[in-house]
């Protein structure tokens, strides 16, 4: 979080419930085989508004299609969101919307508010449906169990193949008030989201007129967790979901609210890449000199997706001519003459042609981030300069193992 330094921003503890009004559960429902933690709930307080982005893919599970249709009727004014880890709850026909409808009638009745007020996401394994006689008994227990002190048990609650949970909370002043914004994210593999990523949540303790609220979401998503590829994979049940709740501040803090709302999903969506399946090390992709935004993100998140650059990253092999055929193939256009290469601090390539340098000394500087040698100095970075645009994006991503391969290949069996 080095770039907390450069703002008003420091980290305080809560997680998600940091910001006041907010509560949160995590329980151990039996909706898994093992004995973790696997079903969650939020809780928002009275007037919230909620922002949510979702997948793009047209198999998605039916939580997904409820989630919107309840955001848009109700204008953003939902109060809670239940999470089951364990099951996609996606592929399964009608059952599907049918437990979707139950669980969150079932958690609505217990917290005295509509149906309609609760949100529902699932994350497990596609295909399976959630263990419903489990799940409506751990109701009672999981709302009577939320606390302003809960973050924690929510966030272990919806892992699935994750090895750590992702959770942070920042605060700052913003003239007289006291702002805090936390998080919480589950997600390891199946990691390439085109709107944020397997599971995220958000909360603020602000209130934010609802279209000023959308765009923010909208673009700290597009500058975070859309930044981020572990596998090339999108998921059935990517869901992100973002609050804000509480007394409202004056316009001209909008900006540095947005600033505080990105570091938090920034921090979510690296802290994912970083736990990605069998990896070792988290890399970036800096690629400026852009025509706009887009183009700068796209030629990023190609690079830093490449199953080619990924394996280099975890032989430490200093094989820059990867890099350039990823960029080469994203669909933007862009001079060769143009383009100026870097690995770390190492210069590679200058105006579209190789550089002398020493290949010991790169080398080493990558051992050093992947084998955790320096861990100071933990992310490895990748800097490309292909015109002199006023863009630029960064993408991060994480090295290829054969763990990947071993987790993946014996998943569900």
């Amino acid at each position: 979080m080095g770039d907390l330094e450069s703002t008003l921003w420091s980290l305080t503890s809560g997680g998600i419930t940091a910001p006041s009004g907010f509560k949160a559960s995590g329980i151990r429902a039996g909706l898994k085989s093992s004995d973790n933690l696997d079903l969650a709930l939020i809780l928002a307080p009275h007037h919230a508004l909620c922002a949510g982005t979702f997948t793009q893919s047209i198999v998605r599970a039916k939580c997904i299609d409820l989630c919107k249709e309840r955001l848009l009727f109700l204008d953003g004014k939902v109060r809670a969101i239940l999470i089951n880890s364990g099951q996609a709850n996606a592929c399964t026909g009608v059952r599907g919307m049918e437990d979707s409808l139950i669980a969150t009638k079932a958690v609505a009745q217990k917290l005295g508010i509509l149906e309609s007020e609760v949100l529902i996401c699932s994350t497990g394994v596609i295909g399976e449906a959630i263990p419903m006689e489990n799940l409506l008994k751990a109701v009672n227990p999981l709302v009577d169990s939320l606390s302003s002190e809960g973050s924690s048990n929510a966030a272990q609650a919806i892992l699935t193949t994750d090895l750590r949970t992702k959770e942070i909370a920042i605060q700052a002043n913003l003239g007289h008030q006291l702002v805090r914004v936390g998080g919480i994210a589950k997600g390891s593999g199946m990691i390439h989201p085109d709107m944020a990523t397997m599971l995220a949540f958000l909360t603020c303790d602000v209130q934010v007129p609802k279209e000023i609220w959308d765009g923010m979401i909208k673009r700290i998503v597009d500058s975070s967790f859309n930044a981020i590829t572990v596998d090339g994979d999108t998921s059935t049940n990517d869901s992100f979901l973002a609050f804000s709740a509480g007394n409202a501040i004056e316009k001209n803090f909008y900006h540095e609210l947005e600033i505080g709302l990105n570091l938090v999903a920034t921090f979510l969506a690296k802290s994912i890449v970083s736990d990605g399946e069998g990896a070792n090390c988290l890399f970036e992709v800096k690629v400026k000199g852009a025509r706009n935004f887009q183009d700068a993100q796209l030629i990023a998140r190609t690079i830093s997706s490449s199953a080619l650059v990924k394996t280099a990253v975890h032989g430490c092999d200093p094989n820059w001519g990867r890099v350039l055929a990823a960029a080469g193939r994203a669909g933007i256009e862009f001079d060769l003459e143009d383009v100026s290469l870097w690995i770390g601090p190492f210069q590679i390539m200058q105006h579209g042609l190789p550089v002398d340098f020493d290949r010991h000394l790169v080398v080493d500087y990558m051992q050093k981030i992947v084998r955790l040698e320096n861990p100071k100095n933990d992310i490895l970075s990748f800097s490309l300069l292909i015109g002199s645009g006023a863009f630029d994006a960064v993408s991060w991503g994480c090295d290829l193992s054969s763990e990947y391969i071993h987790i993946n290949a014996d998943y569900t069996t």
